[in-house]
Formats: structure tokens, C-alpha cells, sequence
């Protein structure tokens, strides 16, 4: 892949904080949650990417300001870590792109904006840690932006069944987005274009 001609794409996938040791309060509730998730978007990821959609995961530096999104994924991979498991599915390909982030949401002091312009993307597919809190910040910021949002219900997660609920309600009914199950994305028309169902 020539790394300085990105794809260009109507659709891009956006997978949020998956790359995420979850050693942290709290984590082991995510746990169960996270695995399930993790298995919808690593089949949701295979059909983007065969659909010629960009994948770029959007990834907290967990406050490690000298690592990199690589040393991230290596340290995620390591026997014992909570988070192995995602880590694991969800491993990037070579050819997808990464933003590290510094705050909630993945638009926040971020290239993001910058990459999705220069992919040409204006629907975005939100997926990934944690439903009601970064996919959510990030989901209001892309809104706020213009662009047209889909955050498949079974491929986000968070901290109870009942917050990944709201969550999804909430962008729902305030940015107008589709929370249809990954399974039911048609990814080839999306990525030709078409218009969100």
C-alpha cells in the first residue's frame, strides 16, 4: 500500500478504544460485554474491508505519552492482560489507519477530521468502547461536523446493558443516527454512496 495516497471511500469504520488492557475499576464488569462486542465487529471489520471501506481504529494513549499505538497493541497482547482477548480479534491489519486520542471523543486535539476528509469520507460506522462515553462523545462531535452516522447496537459496549441502551437511544433520537444490528449494513452500498437506511 502506498501509505501517502490513503483509499478514498463515502464510508469509513471507526473502531473506538478496543485496543485497551481494561486493567483498570470496573473492567472486569466490561469484560463479558467487550468479548461479545468484539466478535461482531471483527466480522463487521472483515466486510468493510472487503468492501474497500477504510478501517481506522481511534485509540485512547491511556495516558502513556510515550508509547505508540503499536507498543499499545503489543502491551494489549500480553499473557494475563485483561483486555487480550479483544486485543486479539480485533488486531490491525496493515492497512488500516490508527488516530491516537487524548480525550473522549476521537475529534478532540485529533487528525481524525483531517483523515476523513482527505478519504473522502462522509457516513461514519461507530463501533467500540465505551457505548455511553467515548463512542458517544465521538459520535456528537461527527455530528456536529456533518457527518451521517450508523453505531451498530451490537457493536459498542459499555459498563451495564442499560447505559449501552441509553447511549444508543440517545444518538438515535438526537443525532440521527442508525442503530440497525452490523449484520443488516448494506457496506457494499455504503461504500458506493448510497444513502443510510
Amino acid at each position: 500500500m502506498n501509505e501517502s495516497i490513503p483509499n478514498s471511500c463515502h464510508t469509513a469504520l471507526l473502531i473506538i478504544d478496543v485496543i485497551n488492557d481494561l486493567e483498570f475499576d470496573g473492567g472486569e464488569l466490561l469484560l463479558p460485554a467487550a468479548c461479545r462486542m468484539a466478535v461482531k465487529i471483527a466480522k463487521l471489520k472483515a466486510r468493510a474491508t472487503a468492501a474497500g471501506i477504510p478501517v481506522i481504529y481511534v485509540n485512547d494513549n491511556f495516558g502513556k505519552w510515550r508509547s505508540d499505538f503499536r507498543c499499545l497493541v503489543n502491551h494489549c497482547l500480553e499473557p494475563g492482560v485483561r483486555g487480550r482477548e479483544i486485543a486479539r480479534l480485533l488486531h490491525p491489519g496493515e492497512d488500516d489507519y490508527f488516530v491516537l486520542k487524548l480525550r473522549h471523543s476521537g475529534f478532540y486535539a485529533s487528525a481524525l477530521d483531517v483523515l476523513l476528509q482527505a478519504l473522502g469520507a462522509r457516513t461514519l460506522i461507530l463501533t467500540g468502547l465505551a457505548g455511553n462515553l467515548c463512542v458517544l462523545y465521538t459520535a456528537n462531535d461527527a455530528y456536529m461536523r456533518g457527518y451521517q452516522l450508523i453505531v451498530p447496537g451490537d457493536c459498542t459496549a459499555s459498563n451495564s446493558s442499560t447505559a449501552n441502551r441509553q447511549a444508543l437511544r440517545q444518538m438515535r433520537q438526537h443525532l440521527k443516527a442508525s442503530t440497525l444490528p452490523s449484520p443488516e449494513i448494506d457496506l457494499t452500498g455504503l461504500a458506493g454512496g448510497s444513502p443510510l437506511p
